[in-house]
């Protein structure tokens, strides 16, 4: 157990404290310190990847756990935000990105299989997909949808959307000549 692997096991019992906060808090700001849970969980998400290169701490249990933490994080936030506000213009992103989370996850567990799992690494557009999903997430969870941060959010949140079909589309298309095969 190692400094990356514990703030990745941060991370995922961050989830249960902030579901906590946003419906049990008990003030009038408990979306505002989800947000802030969910924030700082996604700030140990580039944290401890940087840390488990830079320190050479990469291992097969931070492998499997770094992105089950984000997965979690993400699809448990966007559950909590589609729940409380009830409308398509949130849940449209929503199920966007949960469902890119299915298809890709599946497929690069049947890419692993395969002994390919490198042809469907994480890519730039992953990145920057997670960065902007993450940042736009809390700016949703912890204002009102009429708050100049919460609108803020929810253009993200859709410019996430799609980013998600996008590195979906390059996934798929680099494990397309495996998935014709056989």
């Amino acid at each position: 157990m190692n400094l990356p692997n514990m703030l990745t096991l941060s991370r995922i019992l961050m989830i249960p404290f902030m579901v906590f906060c946003f419906y049990y808090w008990p003030a009038d700001n408990a979306h505002y310190i989800a947000a802030w849970v969910f924030m700082i969980a996604s700030f140990t998400d580039f944290i401890d990847g940087y840390l488990a290169r830079k320190l050479d701490q990469s291992t097969p249990l931070g492998a499997f756990l770094d992105p089950v933490a984000d997965k979690l994080s993400v699809v448990i936030a966007l559950a909590l935000l589609v729940e409380h506000y009830s409308t398509i213009y949130l849940t449209i992103p929503a199920i966007i990105i949960i469902g890119r989370e299915v298809v890709v996850s599946a497929l690069r567990e049947w890419m692993a299989e395969l002994g390919k799992r490198a042809n469907v690494a994480v890519s730039i557009i992953g990145k920057v997909k997670t960065f902007l999903q993450m940042s736009s997430i809390t700016m949703v969870m912890g204002f009102a949808h009429d708050h100049w941060m919460g609108i803020l959010g929810m253009i993200g949140l859709y410019a996430a959307a799609v980013l998600t079909i996008w590195s979906m589309y390059e996934y798929l298309r680099a494990a397309w000549p495996d998935l014709q095969a056989k």
